[in-house]
């Protein structure tokens, strides 16, 4: 029952950490598994190869340095919602254990893409305010903390997954507060 919670935390924790970088928890992801340090469900032992591991630590180079990009980062993002939910979906079913079918896949759309896609969708939102409101010059210091913040979101996630979900909370409720303050007043 412990690895059940903890494989359900370190999921929904690396999904949260997709929200911000698509390919950085996926990377970390490859890495822990490669070196035995996380075991992974049979069918997603593949990503601790090491051809998993070399193309995924490109993409999270190419991802990062296209993030810093001002007008290159808003195209980006076009695509990056739909696989941030798709990636969110695959690291809570690549670390869910011991599990039925259901409960694995319901956990990894609901959870894991849920998760991915809500705090995804926040950030490309502020960088799409931020290119509107300075021009774009803010964007390579939102995207430097995005990276940031998923790096220590995917290590929080490896070592104490219990802190990741308190963390993950605390954004989902930075970003309810920002949505609202930015909510239209009703007139009376």
């Amino acid at each position: 029952m412990p690895e059940t919670i903890f494989s359900i935390l370190l999921g929904i924790g690396l999904a949260a950490s997709v929200g911000f970088r698509v390919f950085v928890p996926l990377f970390a992801l490859s890495i822990v598994s490669h070196y035995g340090i996380i075991p992974l469900n049979e069918s997603w032992e593949w990503i601790g190869g090491l051809a998993a591991m070399i193309t995924l630590g490109i993409a999270t180079i190419v991802e990062i340095g296209a993030y810093l990009i001002p007008w290159f980062d808003n195209l980006l993002d076009t695509i990056a919602v739909p696989l941030a939910a798709v990636a969110g979906t695959a690291v809570m079913l690549s670390t869910a254990a011991d599990l039925s079918p259901v409960i694995t896949w319901s956990l990894a759309i609901i959870a894991g893409g849920g998760t991915a896609t809500a705090i995804k969708t926040s950030t490309s939102t502020a960088r799409l305010t931020s290119t509107a409101t300075t021009g774009g010059i803010a964007n390579p210091i939102i995207s430097t903390v995005e990276t940031g913040t998923s790096i220590v979101m995917a290590v929080l996630s490896f070592v104490v997954p219990i802190f990741a979900i308190l963390f993950v909370l605390l954004i989902l409720w930075l970003i309810f507060k920002v949505f609202k303050w930015f909510k239209p007043k009703k007139s009376v």
